[in-house]
């Protein structure tokens, strides 16, 4: 609930700052701008139903659509989502969205063949081993789940784009969430949660998940933008974002 309403008043300063970079029915992978062209996690979308997870505006779908898939997008934040419905209706093309948490789904069983998230969605799940059985559930039998995450390692150094953000602070095994509060009242605003990789090799092992490939984008030499703690200066020496691509082998 804390995110849902953080991000709602997030959305509208988000788009502005990131609408052109990541285009409004493009296929970014994370602040690095490794495009989905350029990784091909998903295969072949043609005629397949994909879910995204965190769509936010919608562009990952758009980009889906454009190739012969079948979308459906969800996000925890209505804000995003009007964001969505008015590219839409910049381009006359429909991608349908749903206001709704990862945490529990809200399709039916073997729905999708296709199940991604494309960076900022997952580490807001409390949860994790229950969000990676939950699309089990709504994945057909080997369908693909690839995700983009702010590479666990990350969680050991301060989320700062300058040289102070290349000293470690804390346990990489610490998983004690990030919260922030509010100053006058008190209340949680924003709640993030770190896992390591190992905690996600696992949950998706646990459900029946095949790991094919775990990408770990490089910084482009040709690439200045600042986003948040991503930057030239930390991503020349480490990595900002992981991108896990698994396949569904099993039901358990």
């Amino acid at each position: 609930m804390a995110n849902r309403a953080d991000w709602d008043a997030y959305a509208d300063e988000y788009q502005s700052t990131h609408g052109e970079f990541l285009g409004d029915a493009g296929f970014l992978w994370g602040p690095e701008g490794v495009r989905e062209d350029q990784v091909r996690a998903l295969g072949d979308v043609a005629g397949k139903a994909v879910l995204e997870i965190g769509c936010g505006a919608g562009q990952c779908s758009r980009w889906v659509l454009e190739r012969g898939g079948r979308p459906v997008g969800i996000d925890v934040s209505n804000r995003q989502l009007q964001h969505s419905r008015r590219i839409d209706e910049e381009h006359g093309v429909v991608v349908p969205t749903a206001c709704a948490s990862a945490a529990r789904l809200p399709f039916g069983d073997r729905t999708f063949d296709v199940v991604f998230s494309a960076f900022g969605a997952l580490q807001f799940v409390a949860d994790a081993p229950a969000l990676v059985a939950d699309v089990a559930r709504v994945l057909r039998p080997g369908g693909v789940f690839a995700f983009s995450i702010t590479h666990p390692t990350r969680w050991m150094f301060p989320d700062d784009p300058g040289e102070e953000g290349l000293v470690a602070s804390q346990s990489y095994w610490d998983r004690t969430p990030y919260v922030e509060l509010d100053d006058e009242t008190g209340a949680t605003r924003y709640v993030e949660h770190h896992r390591t990789l190992g905690d996600w090799v696992a949950a998706l092992s646990r459900n029946g998940f095949v790991l094919t490939d775990l990408h770990e984008p490089e910084w482009p030499p040709d690439h200045d933008r600042t986003w948040g703690g991503w930057s030239r200066v930390r991503g020349l020496l480490t990595p900002g974002s992981a991108i896990f691509v698994t396949r569904l082998v099993r039901l358990t």
